[in-house]
């Protein structure tokens, strides 16, 4: 496990280098063609770890359900983050991911309900989903890489 942990470590450090590179203006824009925003997509990956994690194996989420009810898949980007959901939202990075494998590792996940994604892969255990986890914001780490181009904003 401690493979994956890793993998989404690097992404998440990666989504870091995107909030902290550009403005709160770059990051809440929506580009021509796209429904979200680089800051929707960050947000989203967030939700969605504490989603297949935590809610899949029916224990509280470490986030706010405001937070889930913006984005969560199905959403669009209908208002601007702050400066300070900006701030939030980089501490919920690393302290999500971290808490995640801290109580991984104390045995907390023993319960899963099985799900099934939107691209017909079947979650059948906390191990499955975290891996996949992984593979959904490699996803979204792409659609920001995109969205960075169609804005112009350089590396």
């Amino acid at each position: 496990m401690e493979w994956i942990y890793n993998i989404t470590l690097q992404n998440r450090l990666f989504l870091l280098k995107f909030m902290n590179k550009f403005s709160l203006e770059q990051l809440n824009q929506v580009p021509d063609g796209y429904k979200n925003s680089i800051y929707w997509n960050i947000a989203h990956t967030v939700v969605t770890q504490q989603l297949l994690t935590y809610g899949l194996s029916s224990e509280p989420l470490l986030i706010d359900i405001g937070l889930v009810d913006c984005y969560k898949k199905g959403t669009v980007t209908s208002s601007k983050a702050s400066q300070k959901d900006l701030e939030i939202m980089k501490t919920l990075l690393f302290s999500t991911l971290e808490k995640t494998k801290i109580d991984y590792e104390k045995g907390k996940f023993k319960n899963f309900t099985p799900y099934t994604t939107s691209l017909k892969i079947t979650l059948s255990s906390f191990e499955e989903a975290i891996s996949f986890n992984a593979f959904h914001e490699g996803i979204h780490l792409g659609y920001i890489l995109s969205m960075k181009n169609c804005l112009f904003l350089g590396d």
